[in-house]
């Protein structure tokens, strides 16, 4: 691969797989990044022949064909904690045991399960993420007491959290407690809060997609590389993405 016209360092660190581009800017502010032994600023541009050092060792730029990154689908156990800090009990890097460093995109909660996308790519991250990409994440809800109509309705026309009112979206009953929905948004906790809002509490919460990916053959715990196919799908539908998010958990 050449980058002859530059690029831009949080870019360039994160296509190596170490981390996403916002990780990759921290660690140029705090000074644990170099270009040729020198310490850069935020925005910099890397090219042909640099030498981009983190924590004094050396990174190398990825093929350009990206084909030593990894991709993964993993069914999350509720339990497991979406964070890359090892010294967290129950961290979802040790309980994956990859044996390439990866990170999760995206995050479900302590109490939440199903599934979530992990990968080397730092760049890919958040282009799934952003909100504004429209790019469905669907879940299965279980509520403490029956639905009604006027909630199914109030859920999918928008509830005021966090000082918005939360975007439109498909719900639907999939039984007496149980229904479905399907985001593009991923405000803080944002179904837990809108439950909580409208008088619901939820006991049950489950991400069964993202995207054109389900969790289809995973048990809870399991976890496997997507396919060539999914991997084209997933490719075509980033083209035209923004490159900037902030998803948080449900």
């Amino acid at each position: 691969m050449t980058i002859a016209q530059g690029k831009r360092l949080n870019k360039y660190i994160s296509e190596t797989g170490l981390c996403s581009r916002r990780e990759a800017d921290k660690l140029i502010e705090q000074n644990r990044v170099t270009i040729n032994n020198k310490i850069p600023e935020l925005g910099t541009k890397v090219f042909d022949g640099d030498e981009v050092r983190v924590d004094r060792k050396l990174i190398g730029a990825t093929p350009s064909n990206k084909s030593d990154r990894i991709y993964i689908a993993y069914n999350k156990p509720v339990g497991i904690t979406c964070t890359t800090e090892k010294h967290v009990k129950g961290n979802i890097i040790d309980a994956i045991g990859h044996k390439q460093r990866i990170f999760p995109i995206g995050r479900l909660d302590k109490p939440s399960e199903g599934l979530i996308l992990l990968t080397s790519d730092g760049d890919i991250v958040n282009k799934i993420l952003r909100a504004e990409n429209a790019h469905d994440k669907e879940y299965e809800v279980t509520v403490t007491q029956p639905i009604s109509e006027r909630f199914l309705t109030r859920m999918a026309s928008g509830v005021p959290i966090l000082g918005t009112v939360t975007k439109p979206c498909k719900v639907s009953p999939l039984g007496k407690y149980k229904f479905k929905i399907i985001l593009t948004q991923g405000l803080n906790r944002q179904i837990r809060r809108m439950c909580e809002f409208l008088g619901y509490e939820v006991s049950k919460l489950k991400r069964t997609r993202i995207m054109h990916i389900d969790l289809s053959r995973l048990y809870p715990g399991q976890w496997r590389n997507l396919t060539p196919a999914e991997m084209q799908t997933l490719n075509d539908s980033l083209k035209h993405s923004q490159k900037t998010a902030n998803e948080n958990p449900q």
